[in-house]
């Protein structure tokens, strides 16, 4: 008895542990993604493949996909930063947007591929919050490939599915992920406005005469 206890002890401090290294380096690629700098991604990588551990440990299935997915993303944004940077010299890279009518659209075909991936998780595997789950990690997916585009509206997608897995990670105890993502909503709102003032100056700088 005792020793199954010590085990379940050890156990829960790896986890933890994992969970809190992986947290400080989503924390550094966040920060880092703000700042524009193309190092966000080796972070990325790392704190990646590190949550894939804790997912898959907690029952959620389609986080621990995800993370996979992030992991590829990681070393798509940073081959696709670095040309942007190669592109534009030692100035900072430009960032971009759409027009509302592409992003309806994303969001309608997005919100449609969660309710499949829900469908299957709920019907056949013991994932928890199966269809909440399934519709972040799906909109997870859309949002990261709108970062590695430098699309300035990432960063409102990211409000709305961090806000989401506050929820979701509270109650499956996973006190480092709930707090880090109640850092993230607050961090994706200063990434949206320092991001879309960076915009703006990009316009500005386009339209003015004395530049052309």
């Amino acid at each position: 008895m005792n020793e199954l206890l010590s085990k379940v002890i050890s156990d829960w401090q790896l986890l933890h542990s994992i969970e809190l290294i992986a947290t400080l380096l989503a924390l550094a690629y966040v920060f880092l993604a703000l700042k524009q700098s193309l190092w966000c991604w080796p972070a990325a990588l790392l704190s990646t493949l590190l949550f894939s551990h804790v997912m898959w440990d907690s029952a959620l299935l389609s986080d621990a996909l995800l993370q996979l997915y992030y992991a590829g993303m990681a070393l798509y944004g940073w081959r696709r930063w670095q040309q942007y940077q190669q592109q534009h010299g030692k100035g900072q890279a430009p960032v971009f947007e759409r027009p509302w009518q592409w992003h309806l659209i994303l969001v309608s075909s997005t919100a449609i591929a969660g309710l499949v991936l829900g469908y299957f998780m709920e019907h056949y595997t013991h994932a928890d919050f199966a269809w909440l789950d399934a519709q972040t990690t799906a909109f997870s997916l859309v949002a990261t490939w709108l970062v590695a585009q430098k699309l300035v509206s990432n960063w409102l997608y990211w409000v709305v599915i961090d806000a989401v897995s506050i929820y979701v990670y509270a109650q499956k105890h996973l006190y480092f992920l709930t707090a880090l993502f109640m850092l993230y909503t607050i961090i994706a709102l200063v990434g949206y406005f320092a991001w879309r003032s960076h915009y703006q100056l990009q316009q500005t700088s386009t339209l003015d005469p004395a530049r052309l």
